[in-house]
């Protein structure tokens, strides 16, 4: 073939080559403005520790050459999904959300602005999101009412229900309580809304950076590594930073970077437990010894598989930390809200029911938004199986 009759065809791929090419920079630009814009800029991703702060971690125990580690991990479990595990994630025929509207309280405000009889009332707004009154405090923990469990308000999680209470009629607080930096747990829209209450926030080591992005002045964040701890009103109320199992991170490159954490209350009567996320560790046996029993202990029962089963509980070694840490009743958290896991949405619920019924564990299973006390009538009933399609 002639150079004549050849070049025609060359210009023409090499217009099809350029055209696909300016297709693909049109649309990695249309997603990079669409990631722009739903993460806040980028601000969700949060920001990394410098300074004081960063020197601090560094020095924690718990560090490793720049990143935080857990005490134990048992190294026959696996913490990663595998093929299997993808492939179900993506064809399983699991019930993942509910078929129905969840029943929740009606006017939570309403309930919450009568105070507590006992000295002690607990409120599930979803989630792993616990308004605690304890002997004349409120303690909130791990708050989140944005919509989706991700740094954009586009893609990821989205709610199963709206959340019980308003963020506007949350009554004031004394303390808020994070446990780690991860999406379901710490969300930028939420904490931005609560910067004009005035709140201080009681945040694990590395946090007090991402709070301080957003707005919160540093005045207003106390971080602290295990088994520190903080005491507010003369010292009628103790925090204690207890251990987890598990990792953080909001990105790529910051896994581990920042600590996690469980929180245990002490009050003048009354004492509660927040596993925040977790696996199954022994330390629990210890903040049992120091600080049991507890009247309340709060333990994550959702988003629980064998390929992640070290950070994870799941409803079977919920009951064992509870034993663990000398817990009196058992209230689940971390499920029923999202659908981050590959188990239909109430399994958590079902399978830690029939079992805690076998080992003669008293479980709390309050609607979303109810108030409870732990005296008289406490709520126990499995509500999740009323769920029905409209």
């Amino acid at each position: 073939m002639s150079d004549e009759v050849a070049a025609p065809g060359r210009r023409q791929g090499s217009r099809k080559w350029r055209f696909a090419l300016l297709g693909v920079a049109l649309l990695a630009s249309v997603a990079t403005l669409l990631a722009w814009t739903s993460t806040g800029h980028f601000q969700a991703f949060g920001a990394a520790p410098t300074g004081s702060r960063l020197e601090r971690m560094r020095a924690s125990p718990r560090n490793r050459d720049g990143v935080f580690v857990n005490t134990t991990v048992n190294p026959a479990v696996r913490n990663r999904p595998d093929l299997g595990t993808l492939k179900e994630l993506a064809f399983g025929s699991q019930q993942r959300t509910p078929p129905g509207p969840l029943p929740m309280e009606r006017d939570v405000a309403a309930a919450l602005a009568k105070p507590p009889e006992s000295g002690l009332r607990v409120t599930w707004l979803g989630h792993s999101t616990m308004l605690v009154e304890l002997d004349g405090f409120r303690i909130l923990t791990d708050p989140v009412w944005g919509e989706r469990a991700s740094p954009s308000t586009l893609v990821g999680p989205q709610r199963f229900h709206p959340p019980p209470l308003p963020l506007d009629a949350l009554p004031d607080v004394d303390a808020v309580l994070l446990s780690h930096d991860h999406y379901d747990h710490l969300d930028m829209p939420t904490i931005q809304a609560m910067v004009p209450r005035g709140w201080t926030f009681y945040v694990p080591l590395g946090l007090g950076a991402h709070l301080e992005q957003w707005g919160v002045p540093p005045e207003r964040v106390v971080e602290l590594d295990w088994w520190q701890e903080v005491s507010l009103g003369d010292g009628r109320l103790r925090m204690v930073s207890t251990p987890a199992q598990h990792f953080s991170g909001r990105g790529l490159s910051d896994r581990n970077r920042t600590l996690w954490t469980s929180w245990t209350l002490l009050g003048p009567q009354h004492r509660v437990f927040f596993s925040g996320d977790t696996g199954l560790t022994q330390e629990f046996a210890e903040v049992g010894r120091r600080f049991g029993p507890f009247d309340l202990a709060m333990f994550e029962v959702g988003a629980f598989h064998p390929s992640w089963g070290d950070i994870h509980l799941g409803p079977h070694q919920a009951l064992q930390a509870h034993e663990l840490v000398r817990g009196r009743r058992l209230l689940p958290i971390h499920w029923g809200t999202f659908s981050l896991a590959i188990h239909a949405w109430d399994e958590p619920a079902e399978v830690l029911a029939a079992e805690a019924r076998k080992q003669g564990v008293a479980l709390v299973t309050p609607r979303l938004g109810h108030p409870v006390e732990l005296t008289g009538d406490v709520p126990s009933a499995p509500w999740w199986r009323e769920v029905r399609a409209p």
